[in-house]
């Protein structure tokens, strides 16, 4: 087991000599730090689908690596052969998981270029796969960076935050989103107070979060999910910053199960609860987040994992979403690259991405 800190590793990454997707085994954290390299269709699946690459920014970056290497394996002699197979390992990835609007948007983006370049050489049409790969991660630390700096504005220094899940820096190339602004404070002085909920069933707050911030030298607590109620009417709480795995067109967001019944408390003791949004995961083509596909897991994650024995009766029946959507009259603002979005979202994440239009013109 390495010595290195958690933060010095790459969440992603791709070994280009061998073709493999790199990343850290989330599932074995924080025991035991183990890099993975993945090079065939199913470990790139498995991979996405079991956890061991998890958040909604890491899984697209992921998902563009793996189409890239998944690409260099495929033997034709011409485009239309190519892209058939092509066509197919993208829509095996895209079937991981099917909340995360992140990894579709990936794969799309590595489809359009994959189409607009038909003409080129094999080589050559791959050299271009490659280098759109690299600008996703290259991206999504730039937008990881500008939602923390937005994220700033909204908090002021010895702040207490509270966060769900882990939409950190294990979630994404570098910052996280949700943890973006604490990552930044911490930089400059802000001393943030943080409470991590453990985010039940699959702990990704007490094993995840907490882990990164308490490795960063971030005051961190992790506290039950079902304590932020507490927390909160005790006043340490001045604001909740959570990631989000897709956001509606009325500002609806899916994210972590759990985070639903947080911003329903944060609104209950008027405590400014806060979406951490990248636009690649706002989906302006749902109207709703009634639309938004909702992935159940298997029941052993709730009845048995993280246990020494079974921990419910044999037999009983167990509900076990993913995720759920927190209604956007929740939410006080998405923070997104290209600024704080506000109410009403129909027409704020409009010009949100009007904003981006202009900057990428």
């Amino acid at each position: 087991m390495s010595q290195k800190n958690i933060m010095e590793y790459e969440t992603v990454d791709i070994d280009i000599n061998t073709k493999e997707l790199l990343i850290i085994d989330q599932t074995k954290l924080p025991g035991t730090t183990e890099i993975l390299r993945l090079s065939t269709a199913k470990e790139i699946w498995d991979a996405i689908y079991l956890l061991q690459v998890r958040g909604a920014p890491a899984i697209g970056v992921s998902a563009a690596f793996g189409i890239y290497i998944l690409a260099t394996q495929i033997e034709a002699d011409d485009f239309d052969t190519f892209y058939t197979e092509f066509a197919k390992q993208r829509d095996y990835l895209d079937s991981s998981r099917p909340t995360a609007v992140n990894l579709s948007w990936a794969l799309k983006r590595m489809d359009a270029v994959c189409v607009a370049n038909k003409d080129k050489y094999r080589d050559e049409l791959l050299d271009i796969l490659l280098k759109e790969a690299l600008a996703i991660k290259e991206e999504d630390t730039w937008v990881c960076k500008m939602i923390g700096e937005y994220g700033l504005e909204l908090v002021k220094p010895g702040d207490g935050i509270l966060t769900h899940c882990n939409a950190g820096q294990l979630a994404t190339s570098k910052y996280g989103t949700a943890t973006a602004p604490i990552y930044l404070g911490q930089e400059r002085g802000y001393n943030f107070r943080v409470f991590a909920d453990e985010t039940r069933p699959l702990l990704q707050g007490a094993r995840l979060t907490a882990y990164e911030l308490h490795s960063s030298g971030v005051d961190v607590t992790v506290i039950c999910d079902n304590m932020s109620a507490m927390v909160m009417k005790n006043g340490w709480v001045n604001a909740v910053f959570v990631g989000c795995d897709r956001v509606a067109a009325n500002g609806d967001t899916a994210n972590k199960i759990g985070t639903s019944v947080v911003a329903t408390v944060a609104k209950r003791y008027n405590v400014p609860f806060y979406v951490c949004a990248p636009t690649s995961t706002i989906d302006m083509s749902l109207e709703s987040g009634d639309l938004i596909p909702i992935e159940e897991r298997k029941a052993e994650e709730v009845t048995e994992m993280w246990y020494k024995e079974r921990m419910a009766p044999a037999g009983v029946k167990v509900f076990n979403p993913a995720f759920d959507v927190t209604d956007n009259d929740l939410i006080a603002g998405i923070v997104t690259e290209f600024g704080v979005a506000r109410a009403p979202y129909t027409e704020s994440l409009k010009e949100i991405f009007k904003k981006k239009e202009e900057a990428n013109k």
